[in-house]
């Protein structure tokens, strides 16, 4: 069997019952010899890598649904899904999985979905059972087909049967034709039963039957049974709302009649699954799954659709950012885009990051320039929305734009800086837009997610664009509420409190690669830009040393070097020292404040403040004894200065140890110039044996030579050589001679190397010139001598 390569996505059900994205690839049908048996592959076709290898189990259920989707289940809680682009790929390897299981291939499902109890029943029923009776489809009957419907739902197999009985028999469109009828002639009893069968057929969980109620044709009469519910005392009006209050709005007009259908049947069935059908029970939870996924696919569709239409995109940006584009136009807009970038989530992500370059290259930041500056909430709402999209999806493209825009635009618009001004001047109570706001800024300041390549570090490049561009806007109301030692208690504690715990806590020592001359006190404190922000919303009040106390305390918990030496350079503790001094001995919030921040200082044992207060403040903090604070902050300070006091002692003992080591070495060397051990060491190689200077060697080598023929070698004992020297004329003269030391493996009569011992010798030679030991095992009496006598430390001559 010849292998097919289709493209296509896979897809798993996750715990929540949302289908993960798991890559595109091209999938074909093969043998698998690992598998013993016929196998669905799916290779990536980014890298090739392997996203799927399933063997097609001749007992698993595989479902086709929507022409282009193939489900199946390898275990309780595993679905796969491959959905195909084309049609014909998903009707090819149908085929194949049809033909391994022996199946018909119009056949929309392989196997009956039975337990093992239901398949036990199964076997003792008689093949005239395979099939379900439906009652005729009329009035009369409304109350046993209801009985029948609800009966099967607990059973897989009675599930499976029936939803082949109402597919077979075009029973649905029959059951709607009678709902009509009751609606007519006003018959409750019968609506109330219609309710049942319909809620009864979605719990079926069946692709093939959804096709048919989520039709043009049947889908508002599927709504309308679905008003009656049984234990409501008036019906629903859900139809209405439908079409009457819920009105599709086309920015730009869509030519394209599929997906316009498309939209409009999404967007209802999600309103069923949502609003209609009640919250399922732990024993409905599973009954729902394929309309979850038949919700999923065509928002897939629809994003893949409009994503493709160039032109359609095109001319939505151009009237979004067109000036004469009146407001209320400009509102629908931002809202399509919402719910566009909404839908764009449930893309693959290779689909998604191509969706979002898109629609950047079309001038999506440029255009919330705009949007989110108009005084309209709910436009300024959308577009926070679809930042936030842009941010997580990729905070370094979104600093890019804004660097570039500063080489064009004042600090004043800025995106960036109309971000911070919208989180500062937010007006809701809850400051429900100021956090998120919040959340987006401290993403795009993260040093974490920047990136540091070879031609460029975002990380310094940023930074420095922000502490010089945007610092002054973002502390500007700080600065405005304490030029004249006052400070409003509504804006500082409620928007600075939230604002720097979410925008000064990053959880990284991110300051360590910014560059120092970056955040001077000139880019923070002093800026010479004067931006007064919402100032009408600025009453004063003498709120402000608890908001500073905050502002502080989060800096110092960050525990950071960087920010401790800015403090204690800048001298920062002592107005919190003033501010606990002028307290008093009052019990209150600013007492505990000051107390908590150097209690943390003392527990955390963060010794450049700790010697910072101590060695500055102590005078004036010892008196304070209701806590133990500020001594125990005395003693870790002490304790510090005693333990780097031992380590320098023990590094000075150390040094004048090795000095004296050494000069006792030294002179132990003179002592024995007279006799030099000869350790065994390897044997040197060749270019060793020679001093560095050539003249030096050949005098060596006369003088060897000659005292060579002079002192001619006698044997001590069998085996062994004893060589002995005069003293040469050097050291008649106290110039120091010079021991080398070489190491030979004595060898045994075979040949093999032995144990090696050290020879005291008395051996004296001239400058430069070599000494060898020859030592042999048979030398048994100078062996064991050895073996107690010590071994000098040898030096080499230079």
């Amino acid at each position: 069997m010849s292998d097919t390569r289709r493209r296509v996505k896979v897809y798993t059900l996750n715990e929540d019952r949302q289908w993960d994205d798991r890559g595109t690839g091209h999938v074909s049908s093969t043998y698998v010899e690992e598998l013993k048996g016929m196998s669905l592959l799916v290779r990536a076709e980014s890298d090739g890598s392997l996203l799927l290898e399933s063997k097609i189990n001749p007992n698993t259920a595989y479902q086709k649904q929507q022409d282009t989707l193939i489900v199946w289940s390898e275990a309780e809680n595993y679905d796969l899904a491959l959905s195909f682009q084309e049609k014909a790929g998903c009707d090819e390897i149908w085929e194949k999985i049809c033909q391994v299981q022996g199946k018909d291939p119009s056949v929309e499902v392989t196997q009956d979905l039975i337990d093992e109890s239901e398949e036990e029943r199964f076997e003792e029923m008689p093949e005239t059972s395979h099939l379900i009776d439906l009652p005729t489809c009329e009035l009369n009957k409304l109350e046993e087909i209801a009985d029948l419907v609800t009966s099967v739902l607990s059973s897989p197999i009675r599930r499976e049967k029936l939803a082949l009985a109402l597919e077979n028999e075009g029973y649905i469109k029959k059951l709607l034709q009678l709902f009509q009828a009751c609606e007519n002639l006003e018959n409750t009893e019968g609506l109330h039963h219609l309710y049942e069968i319909i809620r009864g057929i979605l719990f079926l969980n069946k692709a093939t039957l959804f096709e048919v109620m989520f039709s043009d044709e049947c889908i508002m009469d599927v709504v309308g049974c679905l008003e009656y519910d049984p234990a409501l005392a008036q019906p629903k009006r859900h139809r209405e709302f439908l079409t009457k209050t819920a009105k599709f709005k086309e920015v730009i007009p869509i030519t394209d009649s599929e997906l316009r259908q498309k939209i409009h049947q999404t967007y209802r069935v999600q309103y069923i699954q949502d609003i209609i059908l009640p919250t399922p029970s732990v024993f409905e939870e599973n009954f729902l799954s394929t309309l979850t996924s038949f919700i999923f696919f065509n928002k897939v569709e629809i994003v893949s659709m409009l994503q493709e239409d160039e032109k359609f995109l095109s001319e939505v940006f151009a009237q979004l950012t067109d000036e004469a584009t009146d407001d209320d136009k400009r509102r629908e807009l931002v809202n399509f885009f919402k719910e566009f970038c909404a839908f764009s989530q449930t893309l693959q992500p290779q689909n998604r990051d191509a969706f979002f370059k898109t629609l950047a290259k079309l001038g999506i930041l440029p255009a919330l320039e705009i949007v989110m500056g108009m005084d309209d909430l709910q436009v300024r709402s959308a577009a926070t929305d679809i930042f936030s999209y842009l941010v997580e999806f990729s905070p370094s493209m979104v600093r890019e734009f804004v660097m570039q825009e500063a080489q064009q635009s004042d600090d004043d618009i800025l995106l960036i800086n109309v971000v911070i001004e919208q989180m500062i001047c937010d007006t809701d109570p809850e400051l429900g837009g100021a956090v998120q706001l919040m959340g987006l800024l401290r993403t795009l300041i993260d040093p974490e997610n920047m990136l540091a390549t070879t031609n460029k570090t975002e990380k310094s490049e940023f930074l420095n664009f922000f502490y010089n561009h945007c610092m002054h806007v973002l502390t500007a109301p700080l600065l405005t509420n304490t030029s004249e030692d006052k400070c409003e208690k509504d804006f500082f504690l409620k928007h600075y409190r939230y604002s720097w715990s979410f925008i000064c806590t990053p959880s990284h020592s991110h300051s360590h690669s910014t560059p120092s001359s970056s955040i001077s006190q000139d880019n923070i404190v002093g800026s010479n830009k004067n931006n007064t922000i919402c100032p009408e919303t600025l009453p004063r009040t003498p709120q402000c040393h608890q908001g500073a106390l905050r502002f502080m305390r989060r800096i110092i918990g960050l525990k950071d070097e960087f920010y401790n030496r800015y403090i204690t350079k800048g001298n920062l503790f002592e107005p919190v020292i003033n501010a606990l001094l002028d307290n008093g001995t009052r019990y209150n919030l600013l007492n505990s404040a000051v107390i908590e921040l150097f209690e943390f200082i003392r527990v955390e044992d963060i010794k450049s403040l700790t010697a910072h207060i101590v060695e500055n403040f102590y005078k004036a903090l010892e008196s304070i004894e209701y806590v133990q604070t500020f001594k125990g902050l005395k003693t870790k300070y002490e304790q510090e200065k005693d333990r780097q006091n031992q380590k320098l002692n023990r590094f000075r003992r150390d040094a004048k140890a090795l000095e004296e080591d050494e000069e006792m070495w030294f002179n132990e060397d003179e002592e024995e110039e007279g006799k030099a051990v000869v350790a065994p060491v390897e044997k040197p190689k060749p270019e060793d044996d020679f001093p560095d200077n050539y003249e030096k060697f050949m005098e060596t080598k006369k003088a060897k030579e000659s005292e060579d023929k002079e002192n001619l070698p006698k044997r001590t004992s069998p085996g062994g050589f004893k060589f002995t020297f005069s003293h040469s004329a050097s050291a008649a003269n106290g110039t120091n001679s010079k021991s080398v030391v070489a190491q030979i493996p004595p060898a045994t009569s075979n040949g093999s190397s032995s144990k090696t011992t050290n020879l005291p010798t008395s051996v004296t030679a001239t400058k430069g010139s070599l000494v060898g030991l020859v030592d042999y095992p048979d030398d048994e009496e100078e062996d064991e001598e050895e073996e107690s006598s010590p071994r000098k430390r040898p030096r080499l001559g230079s």
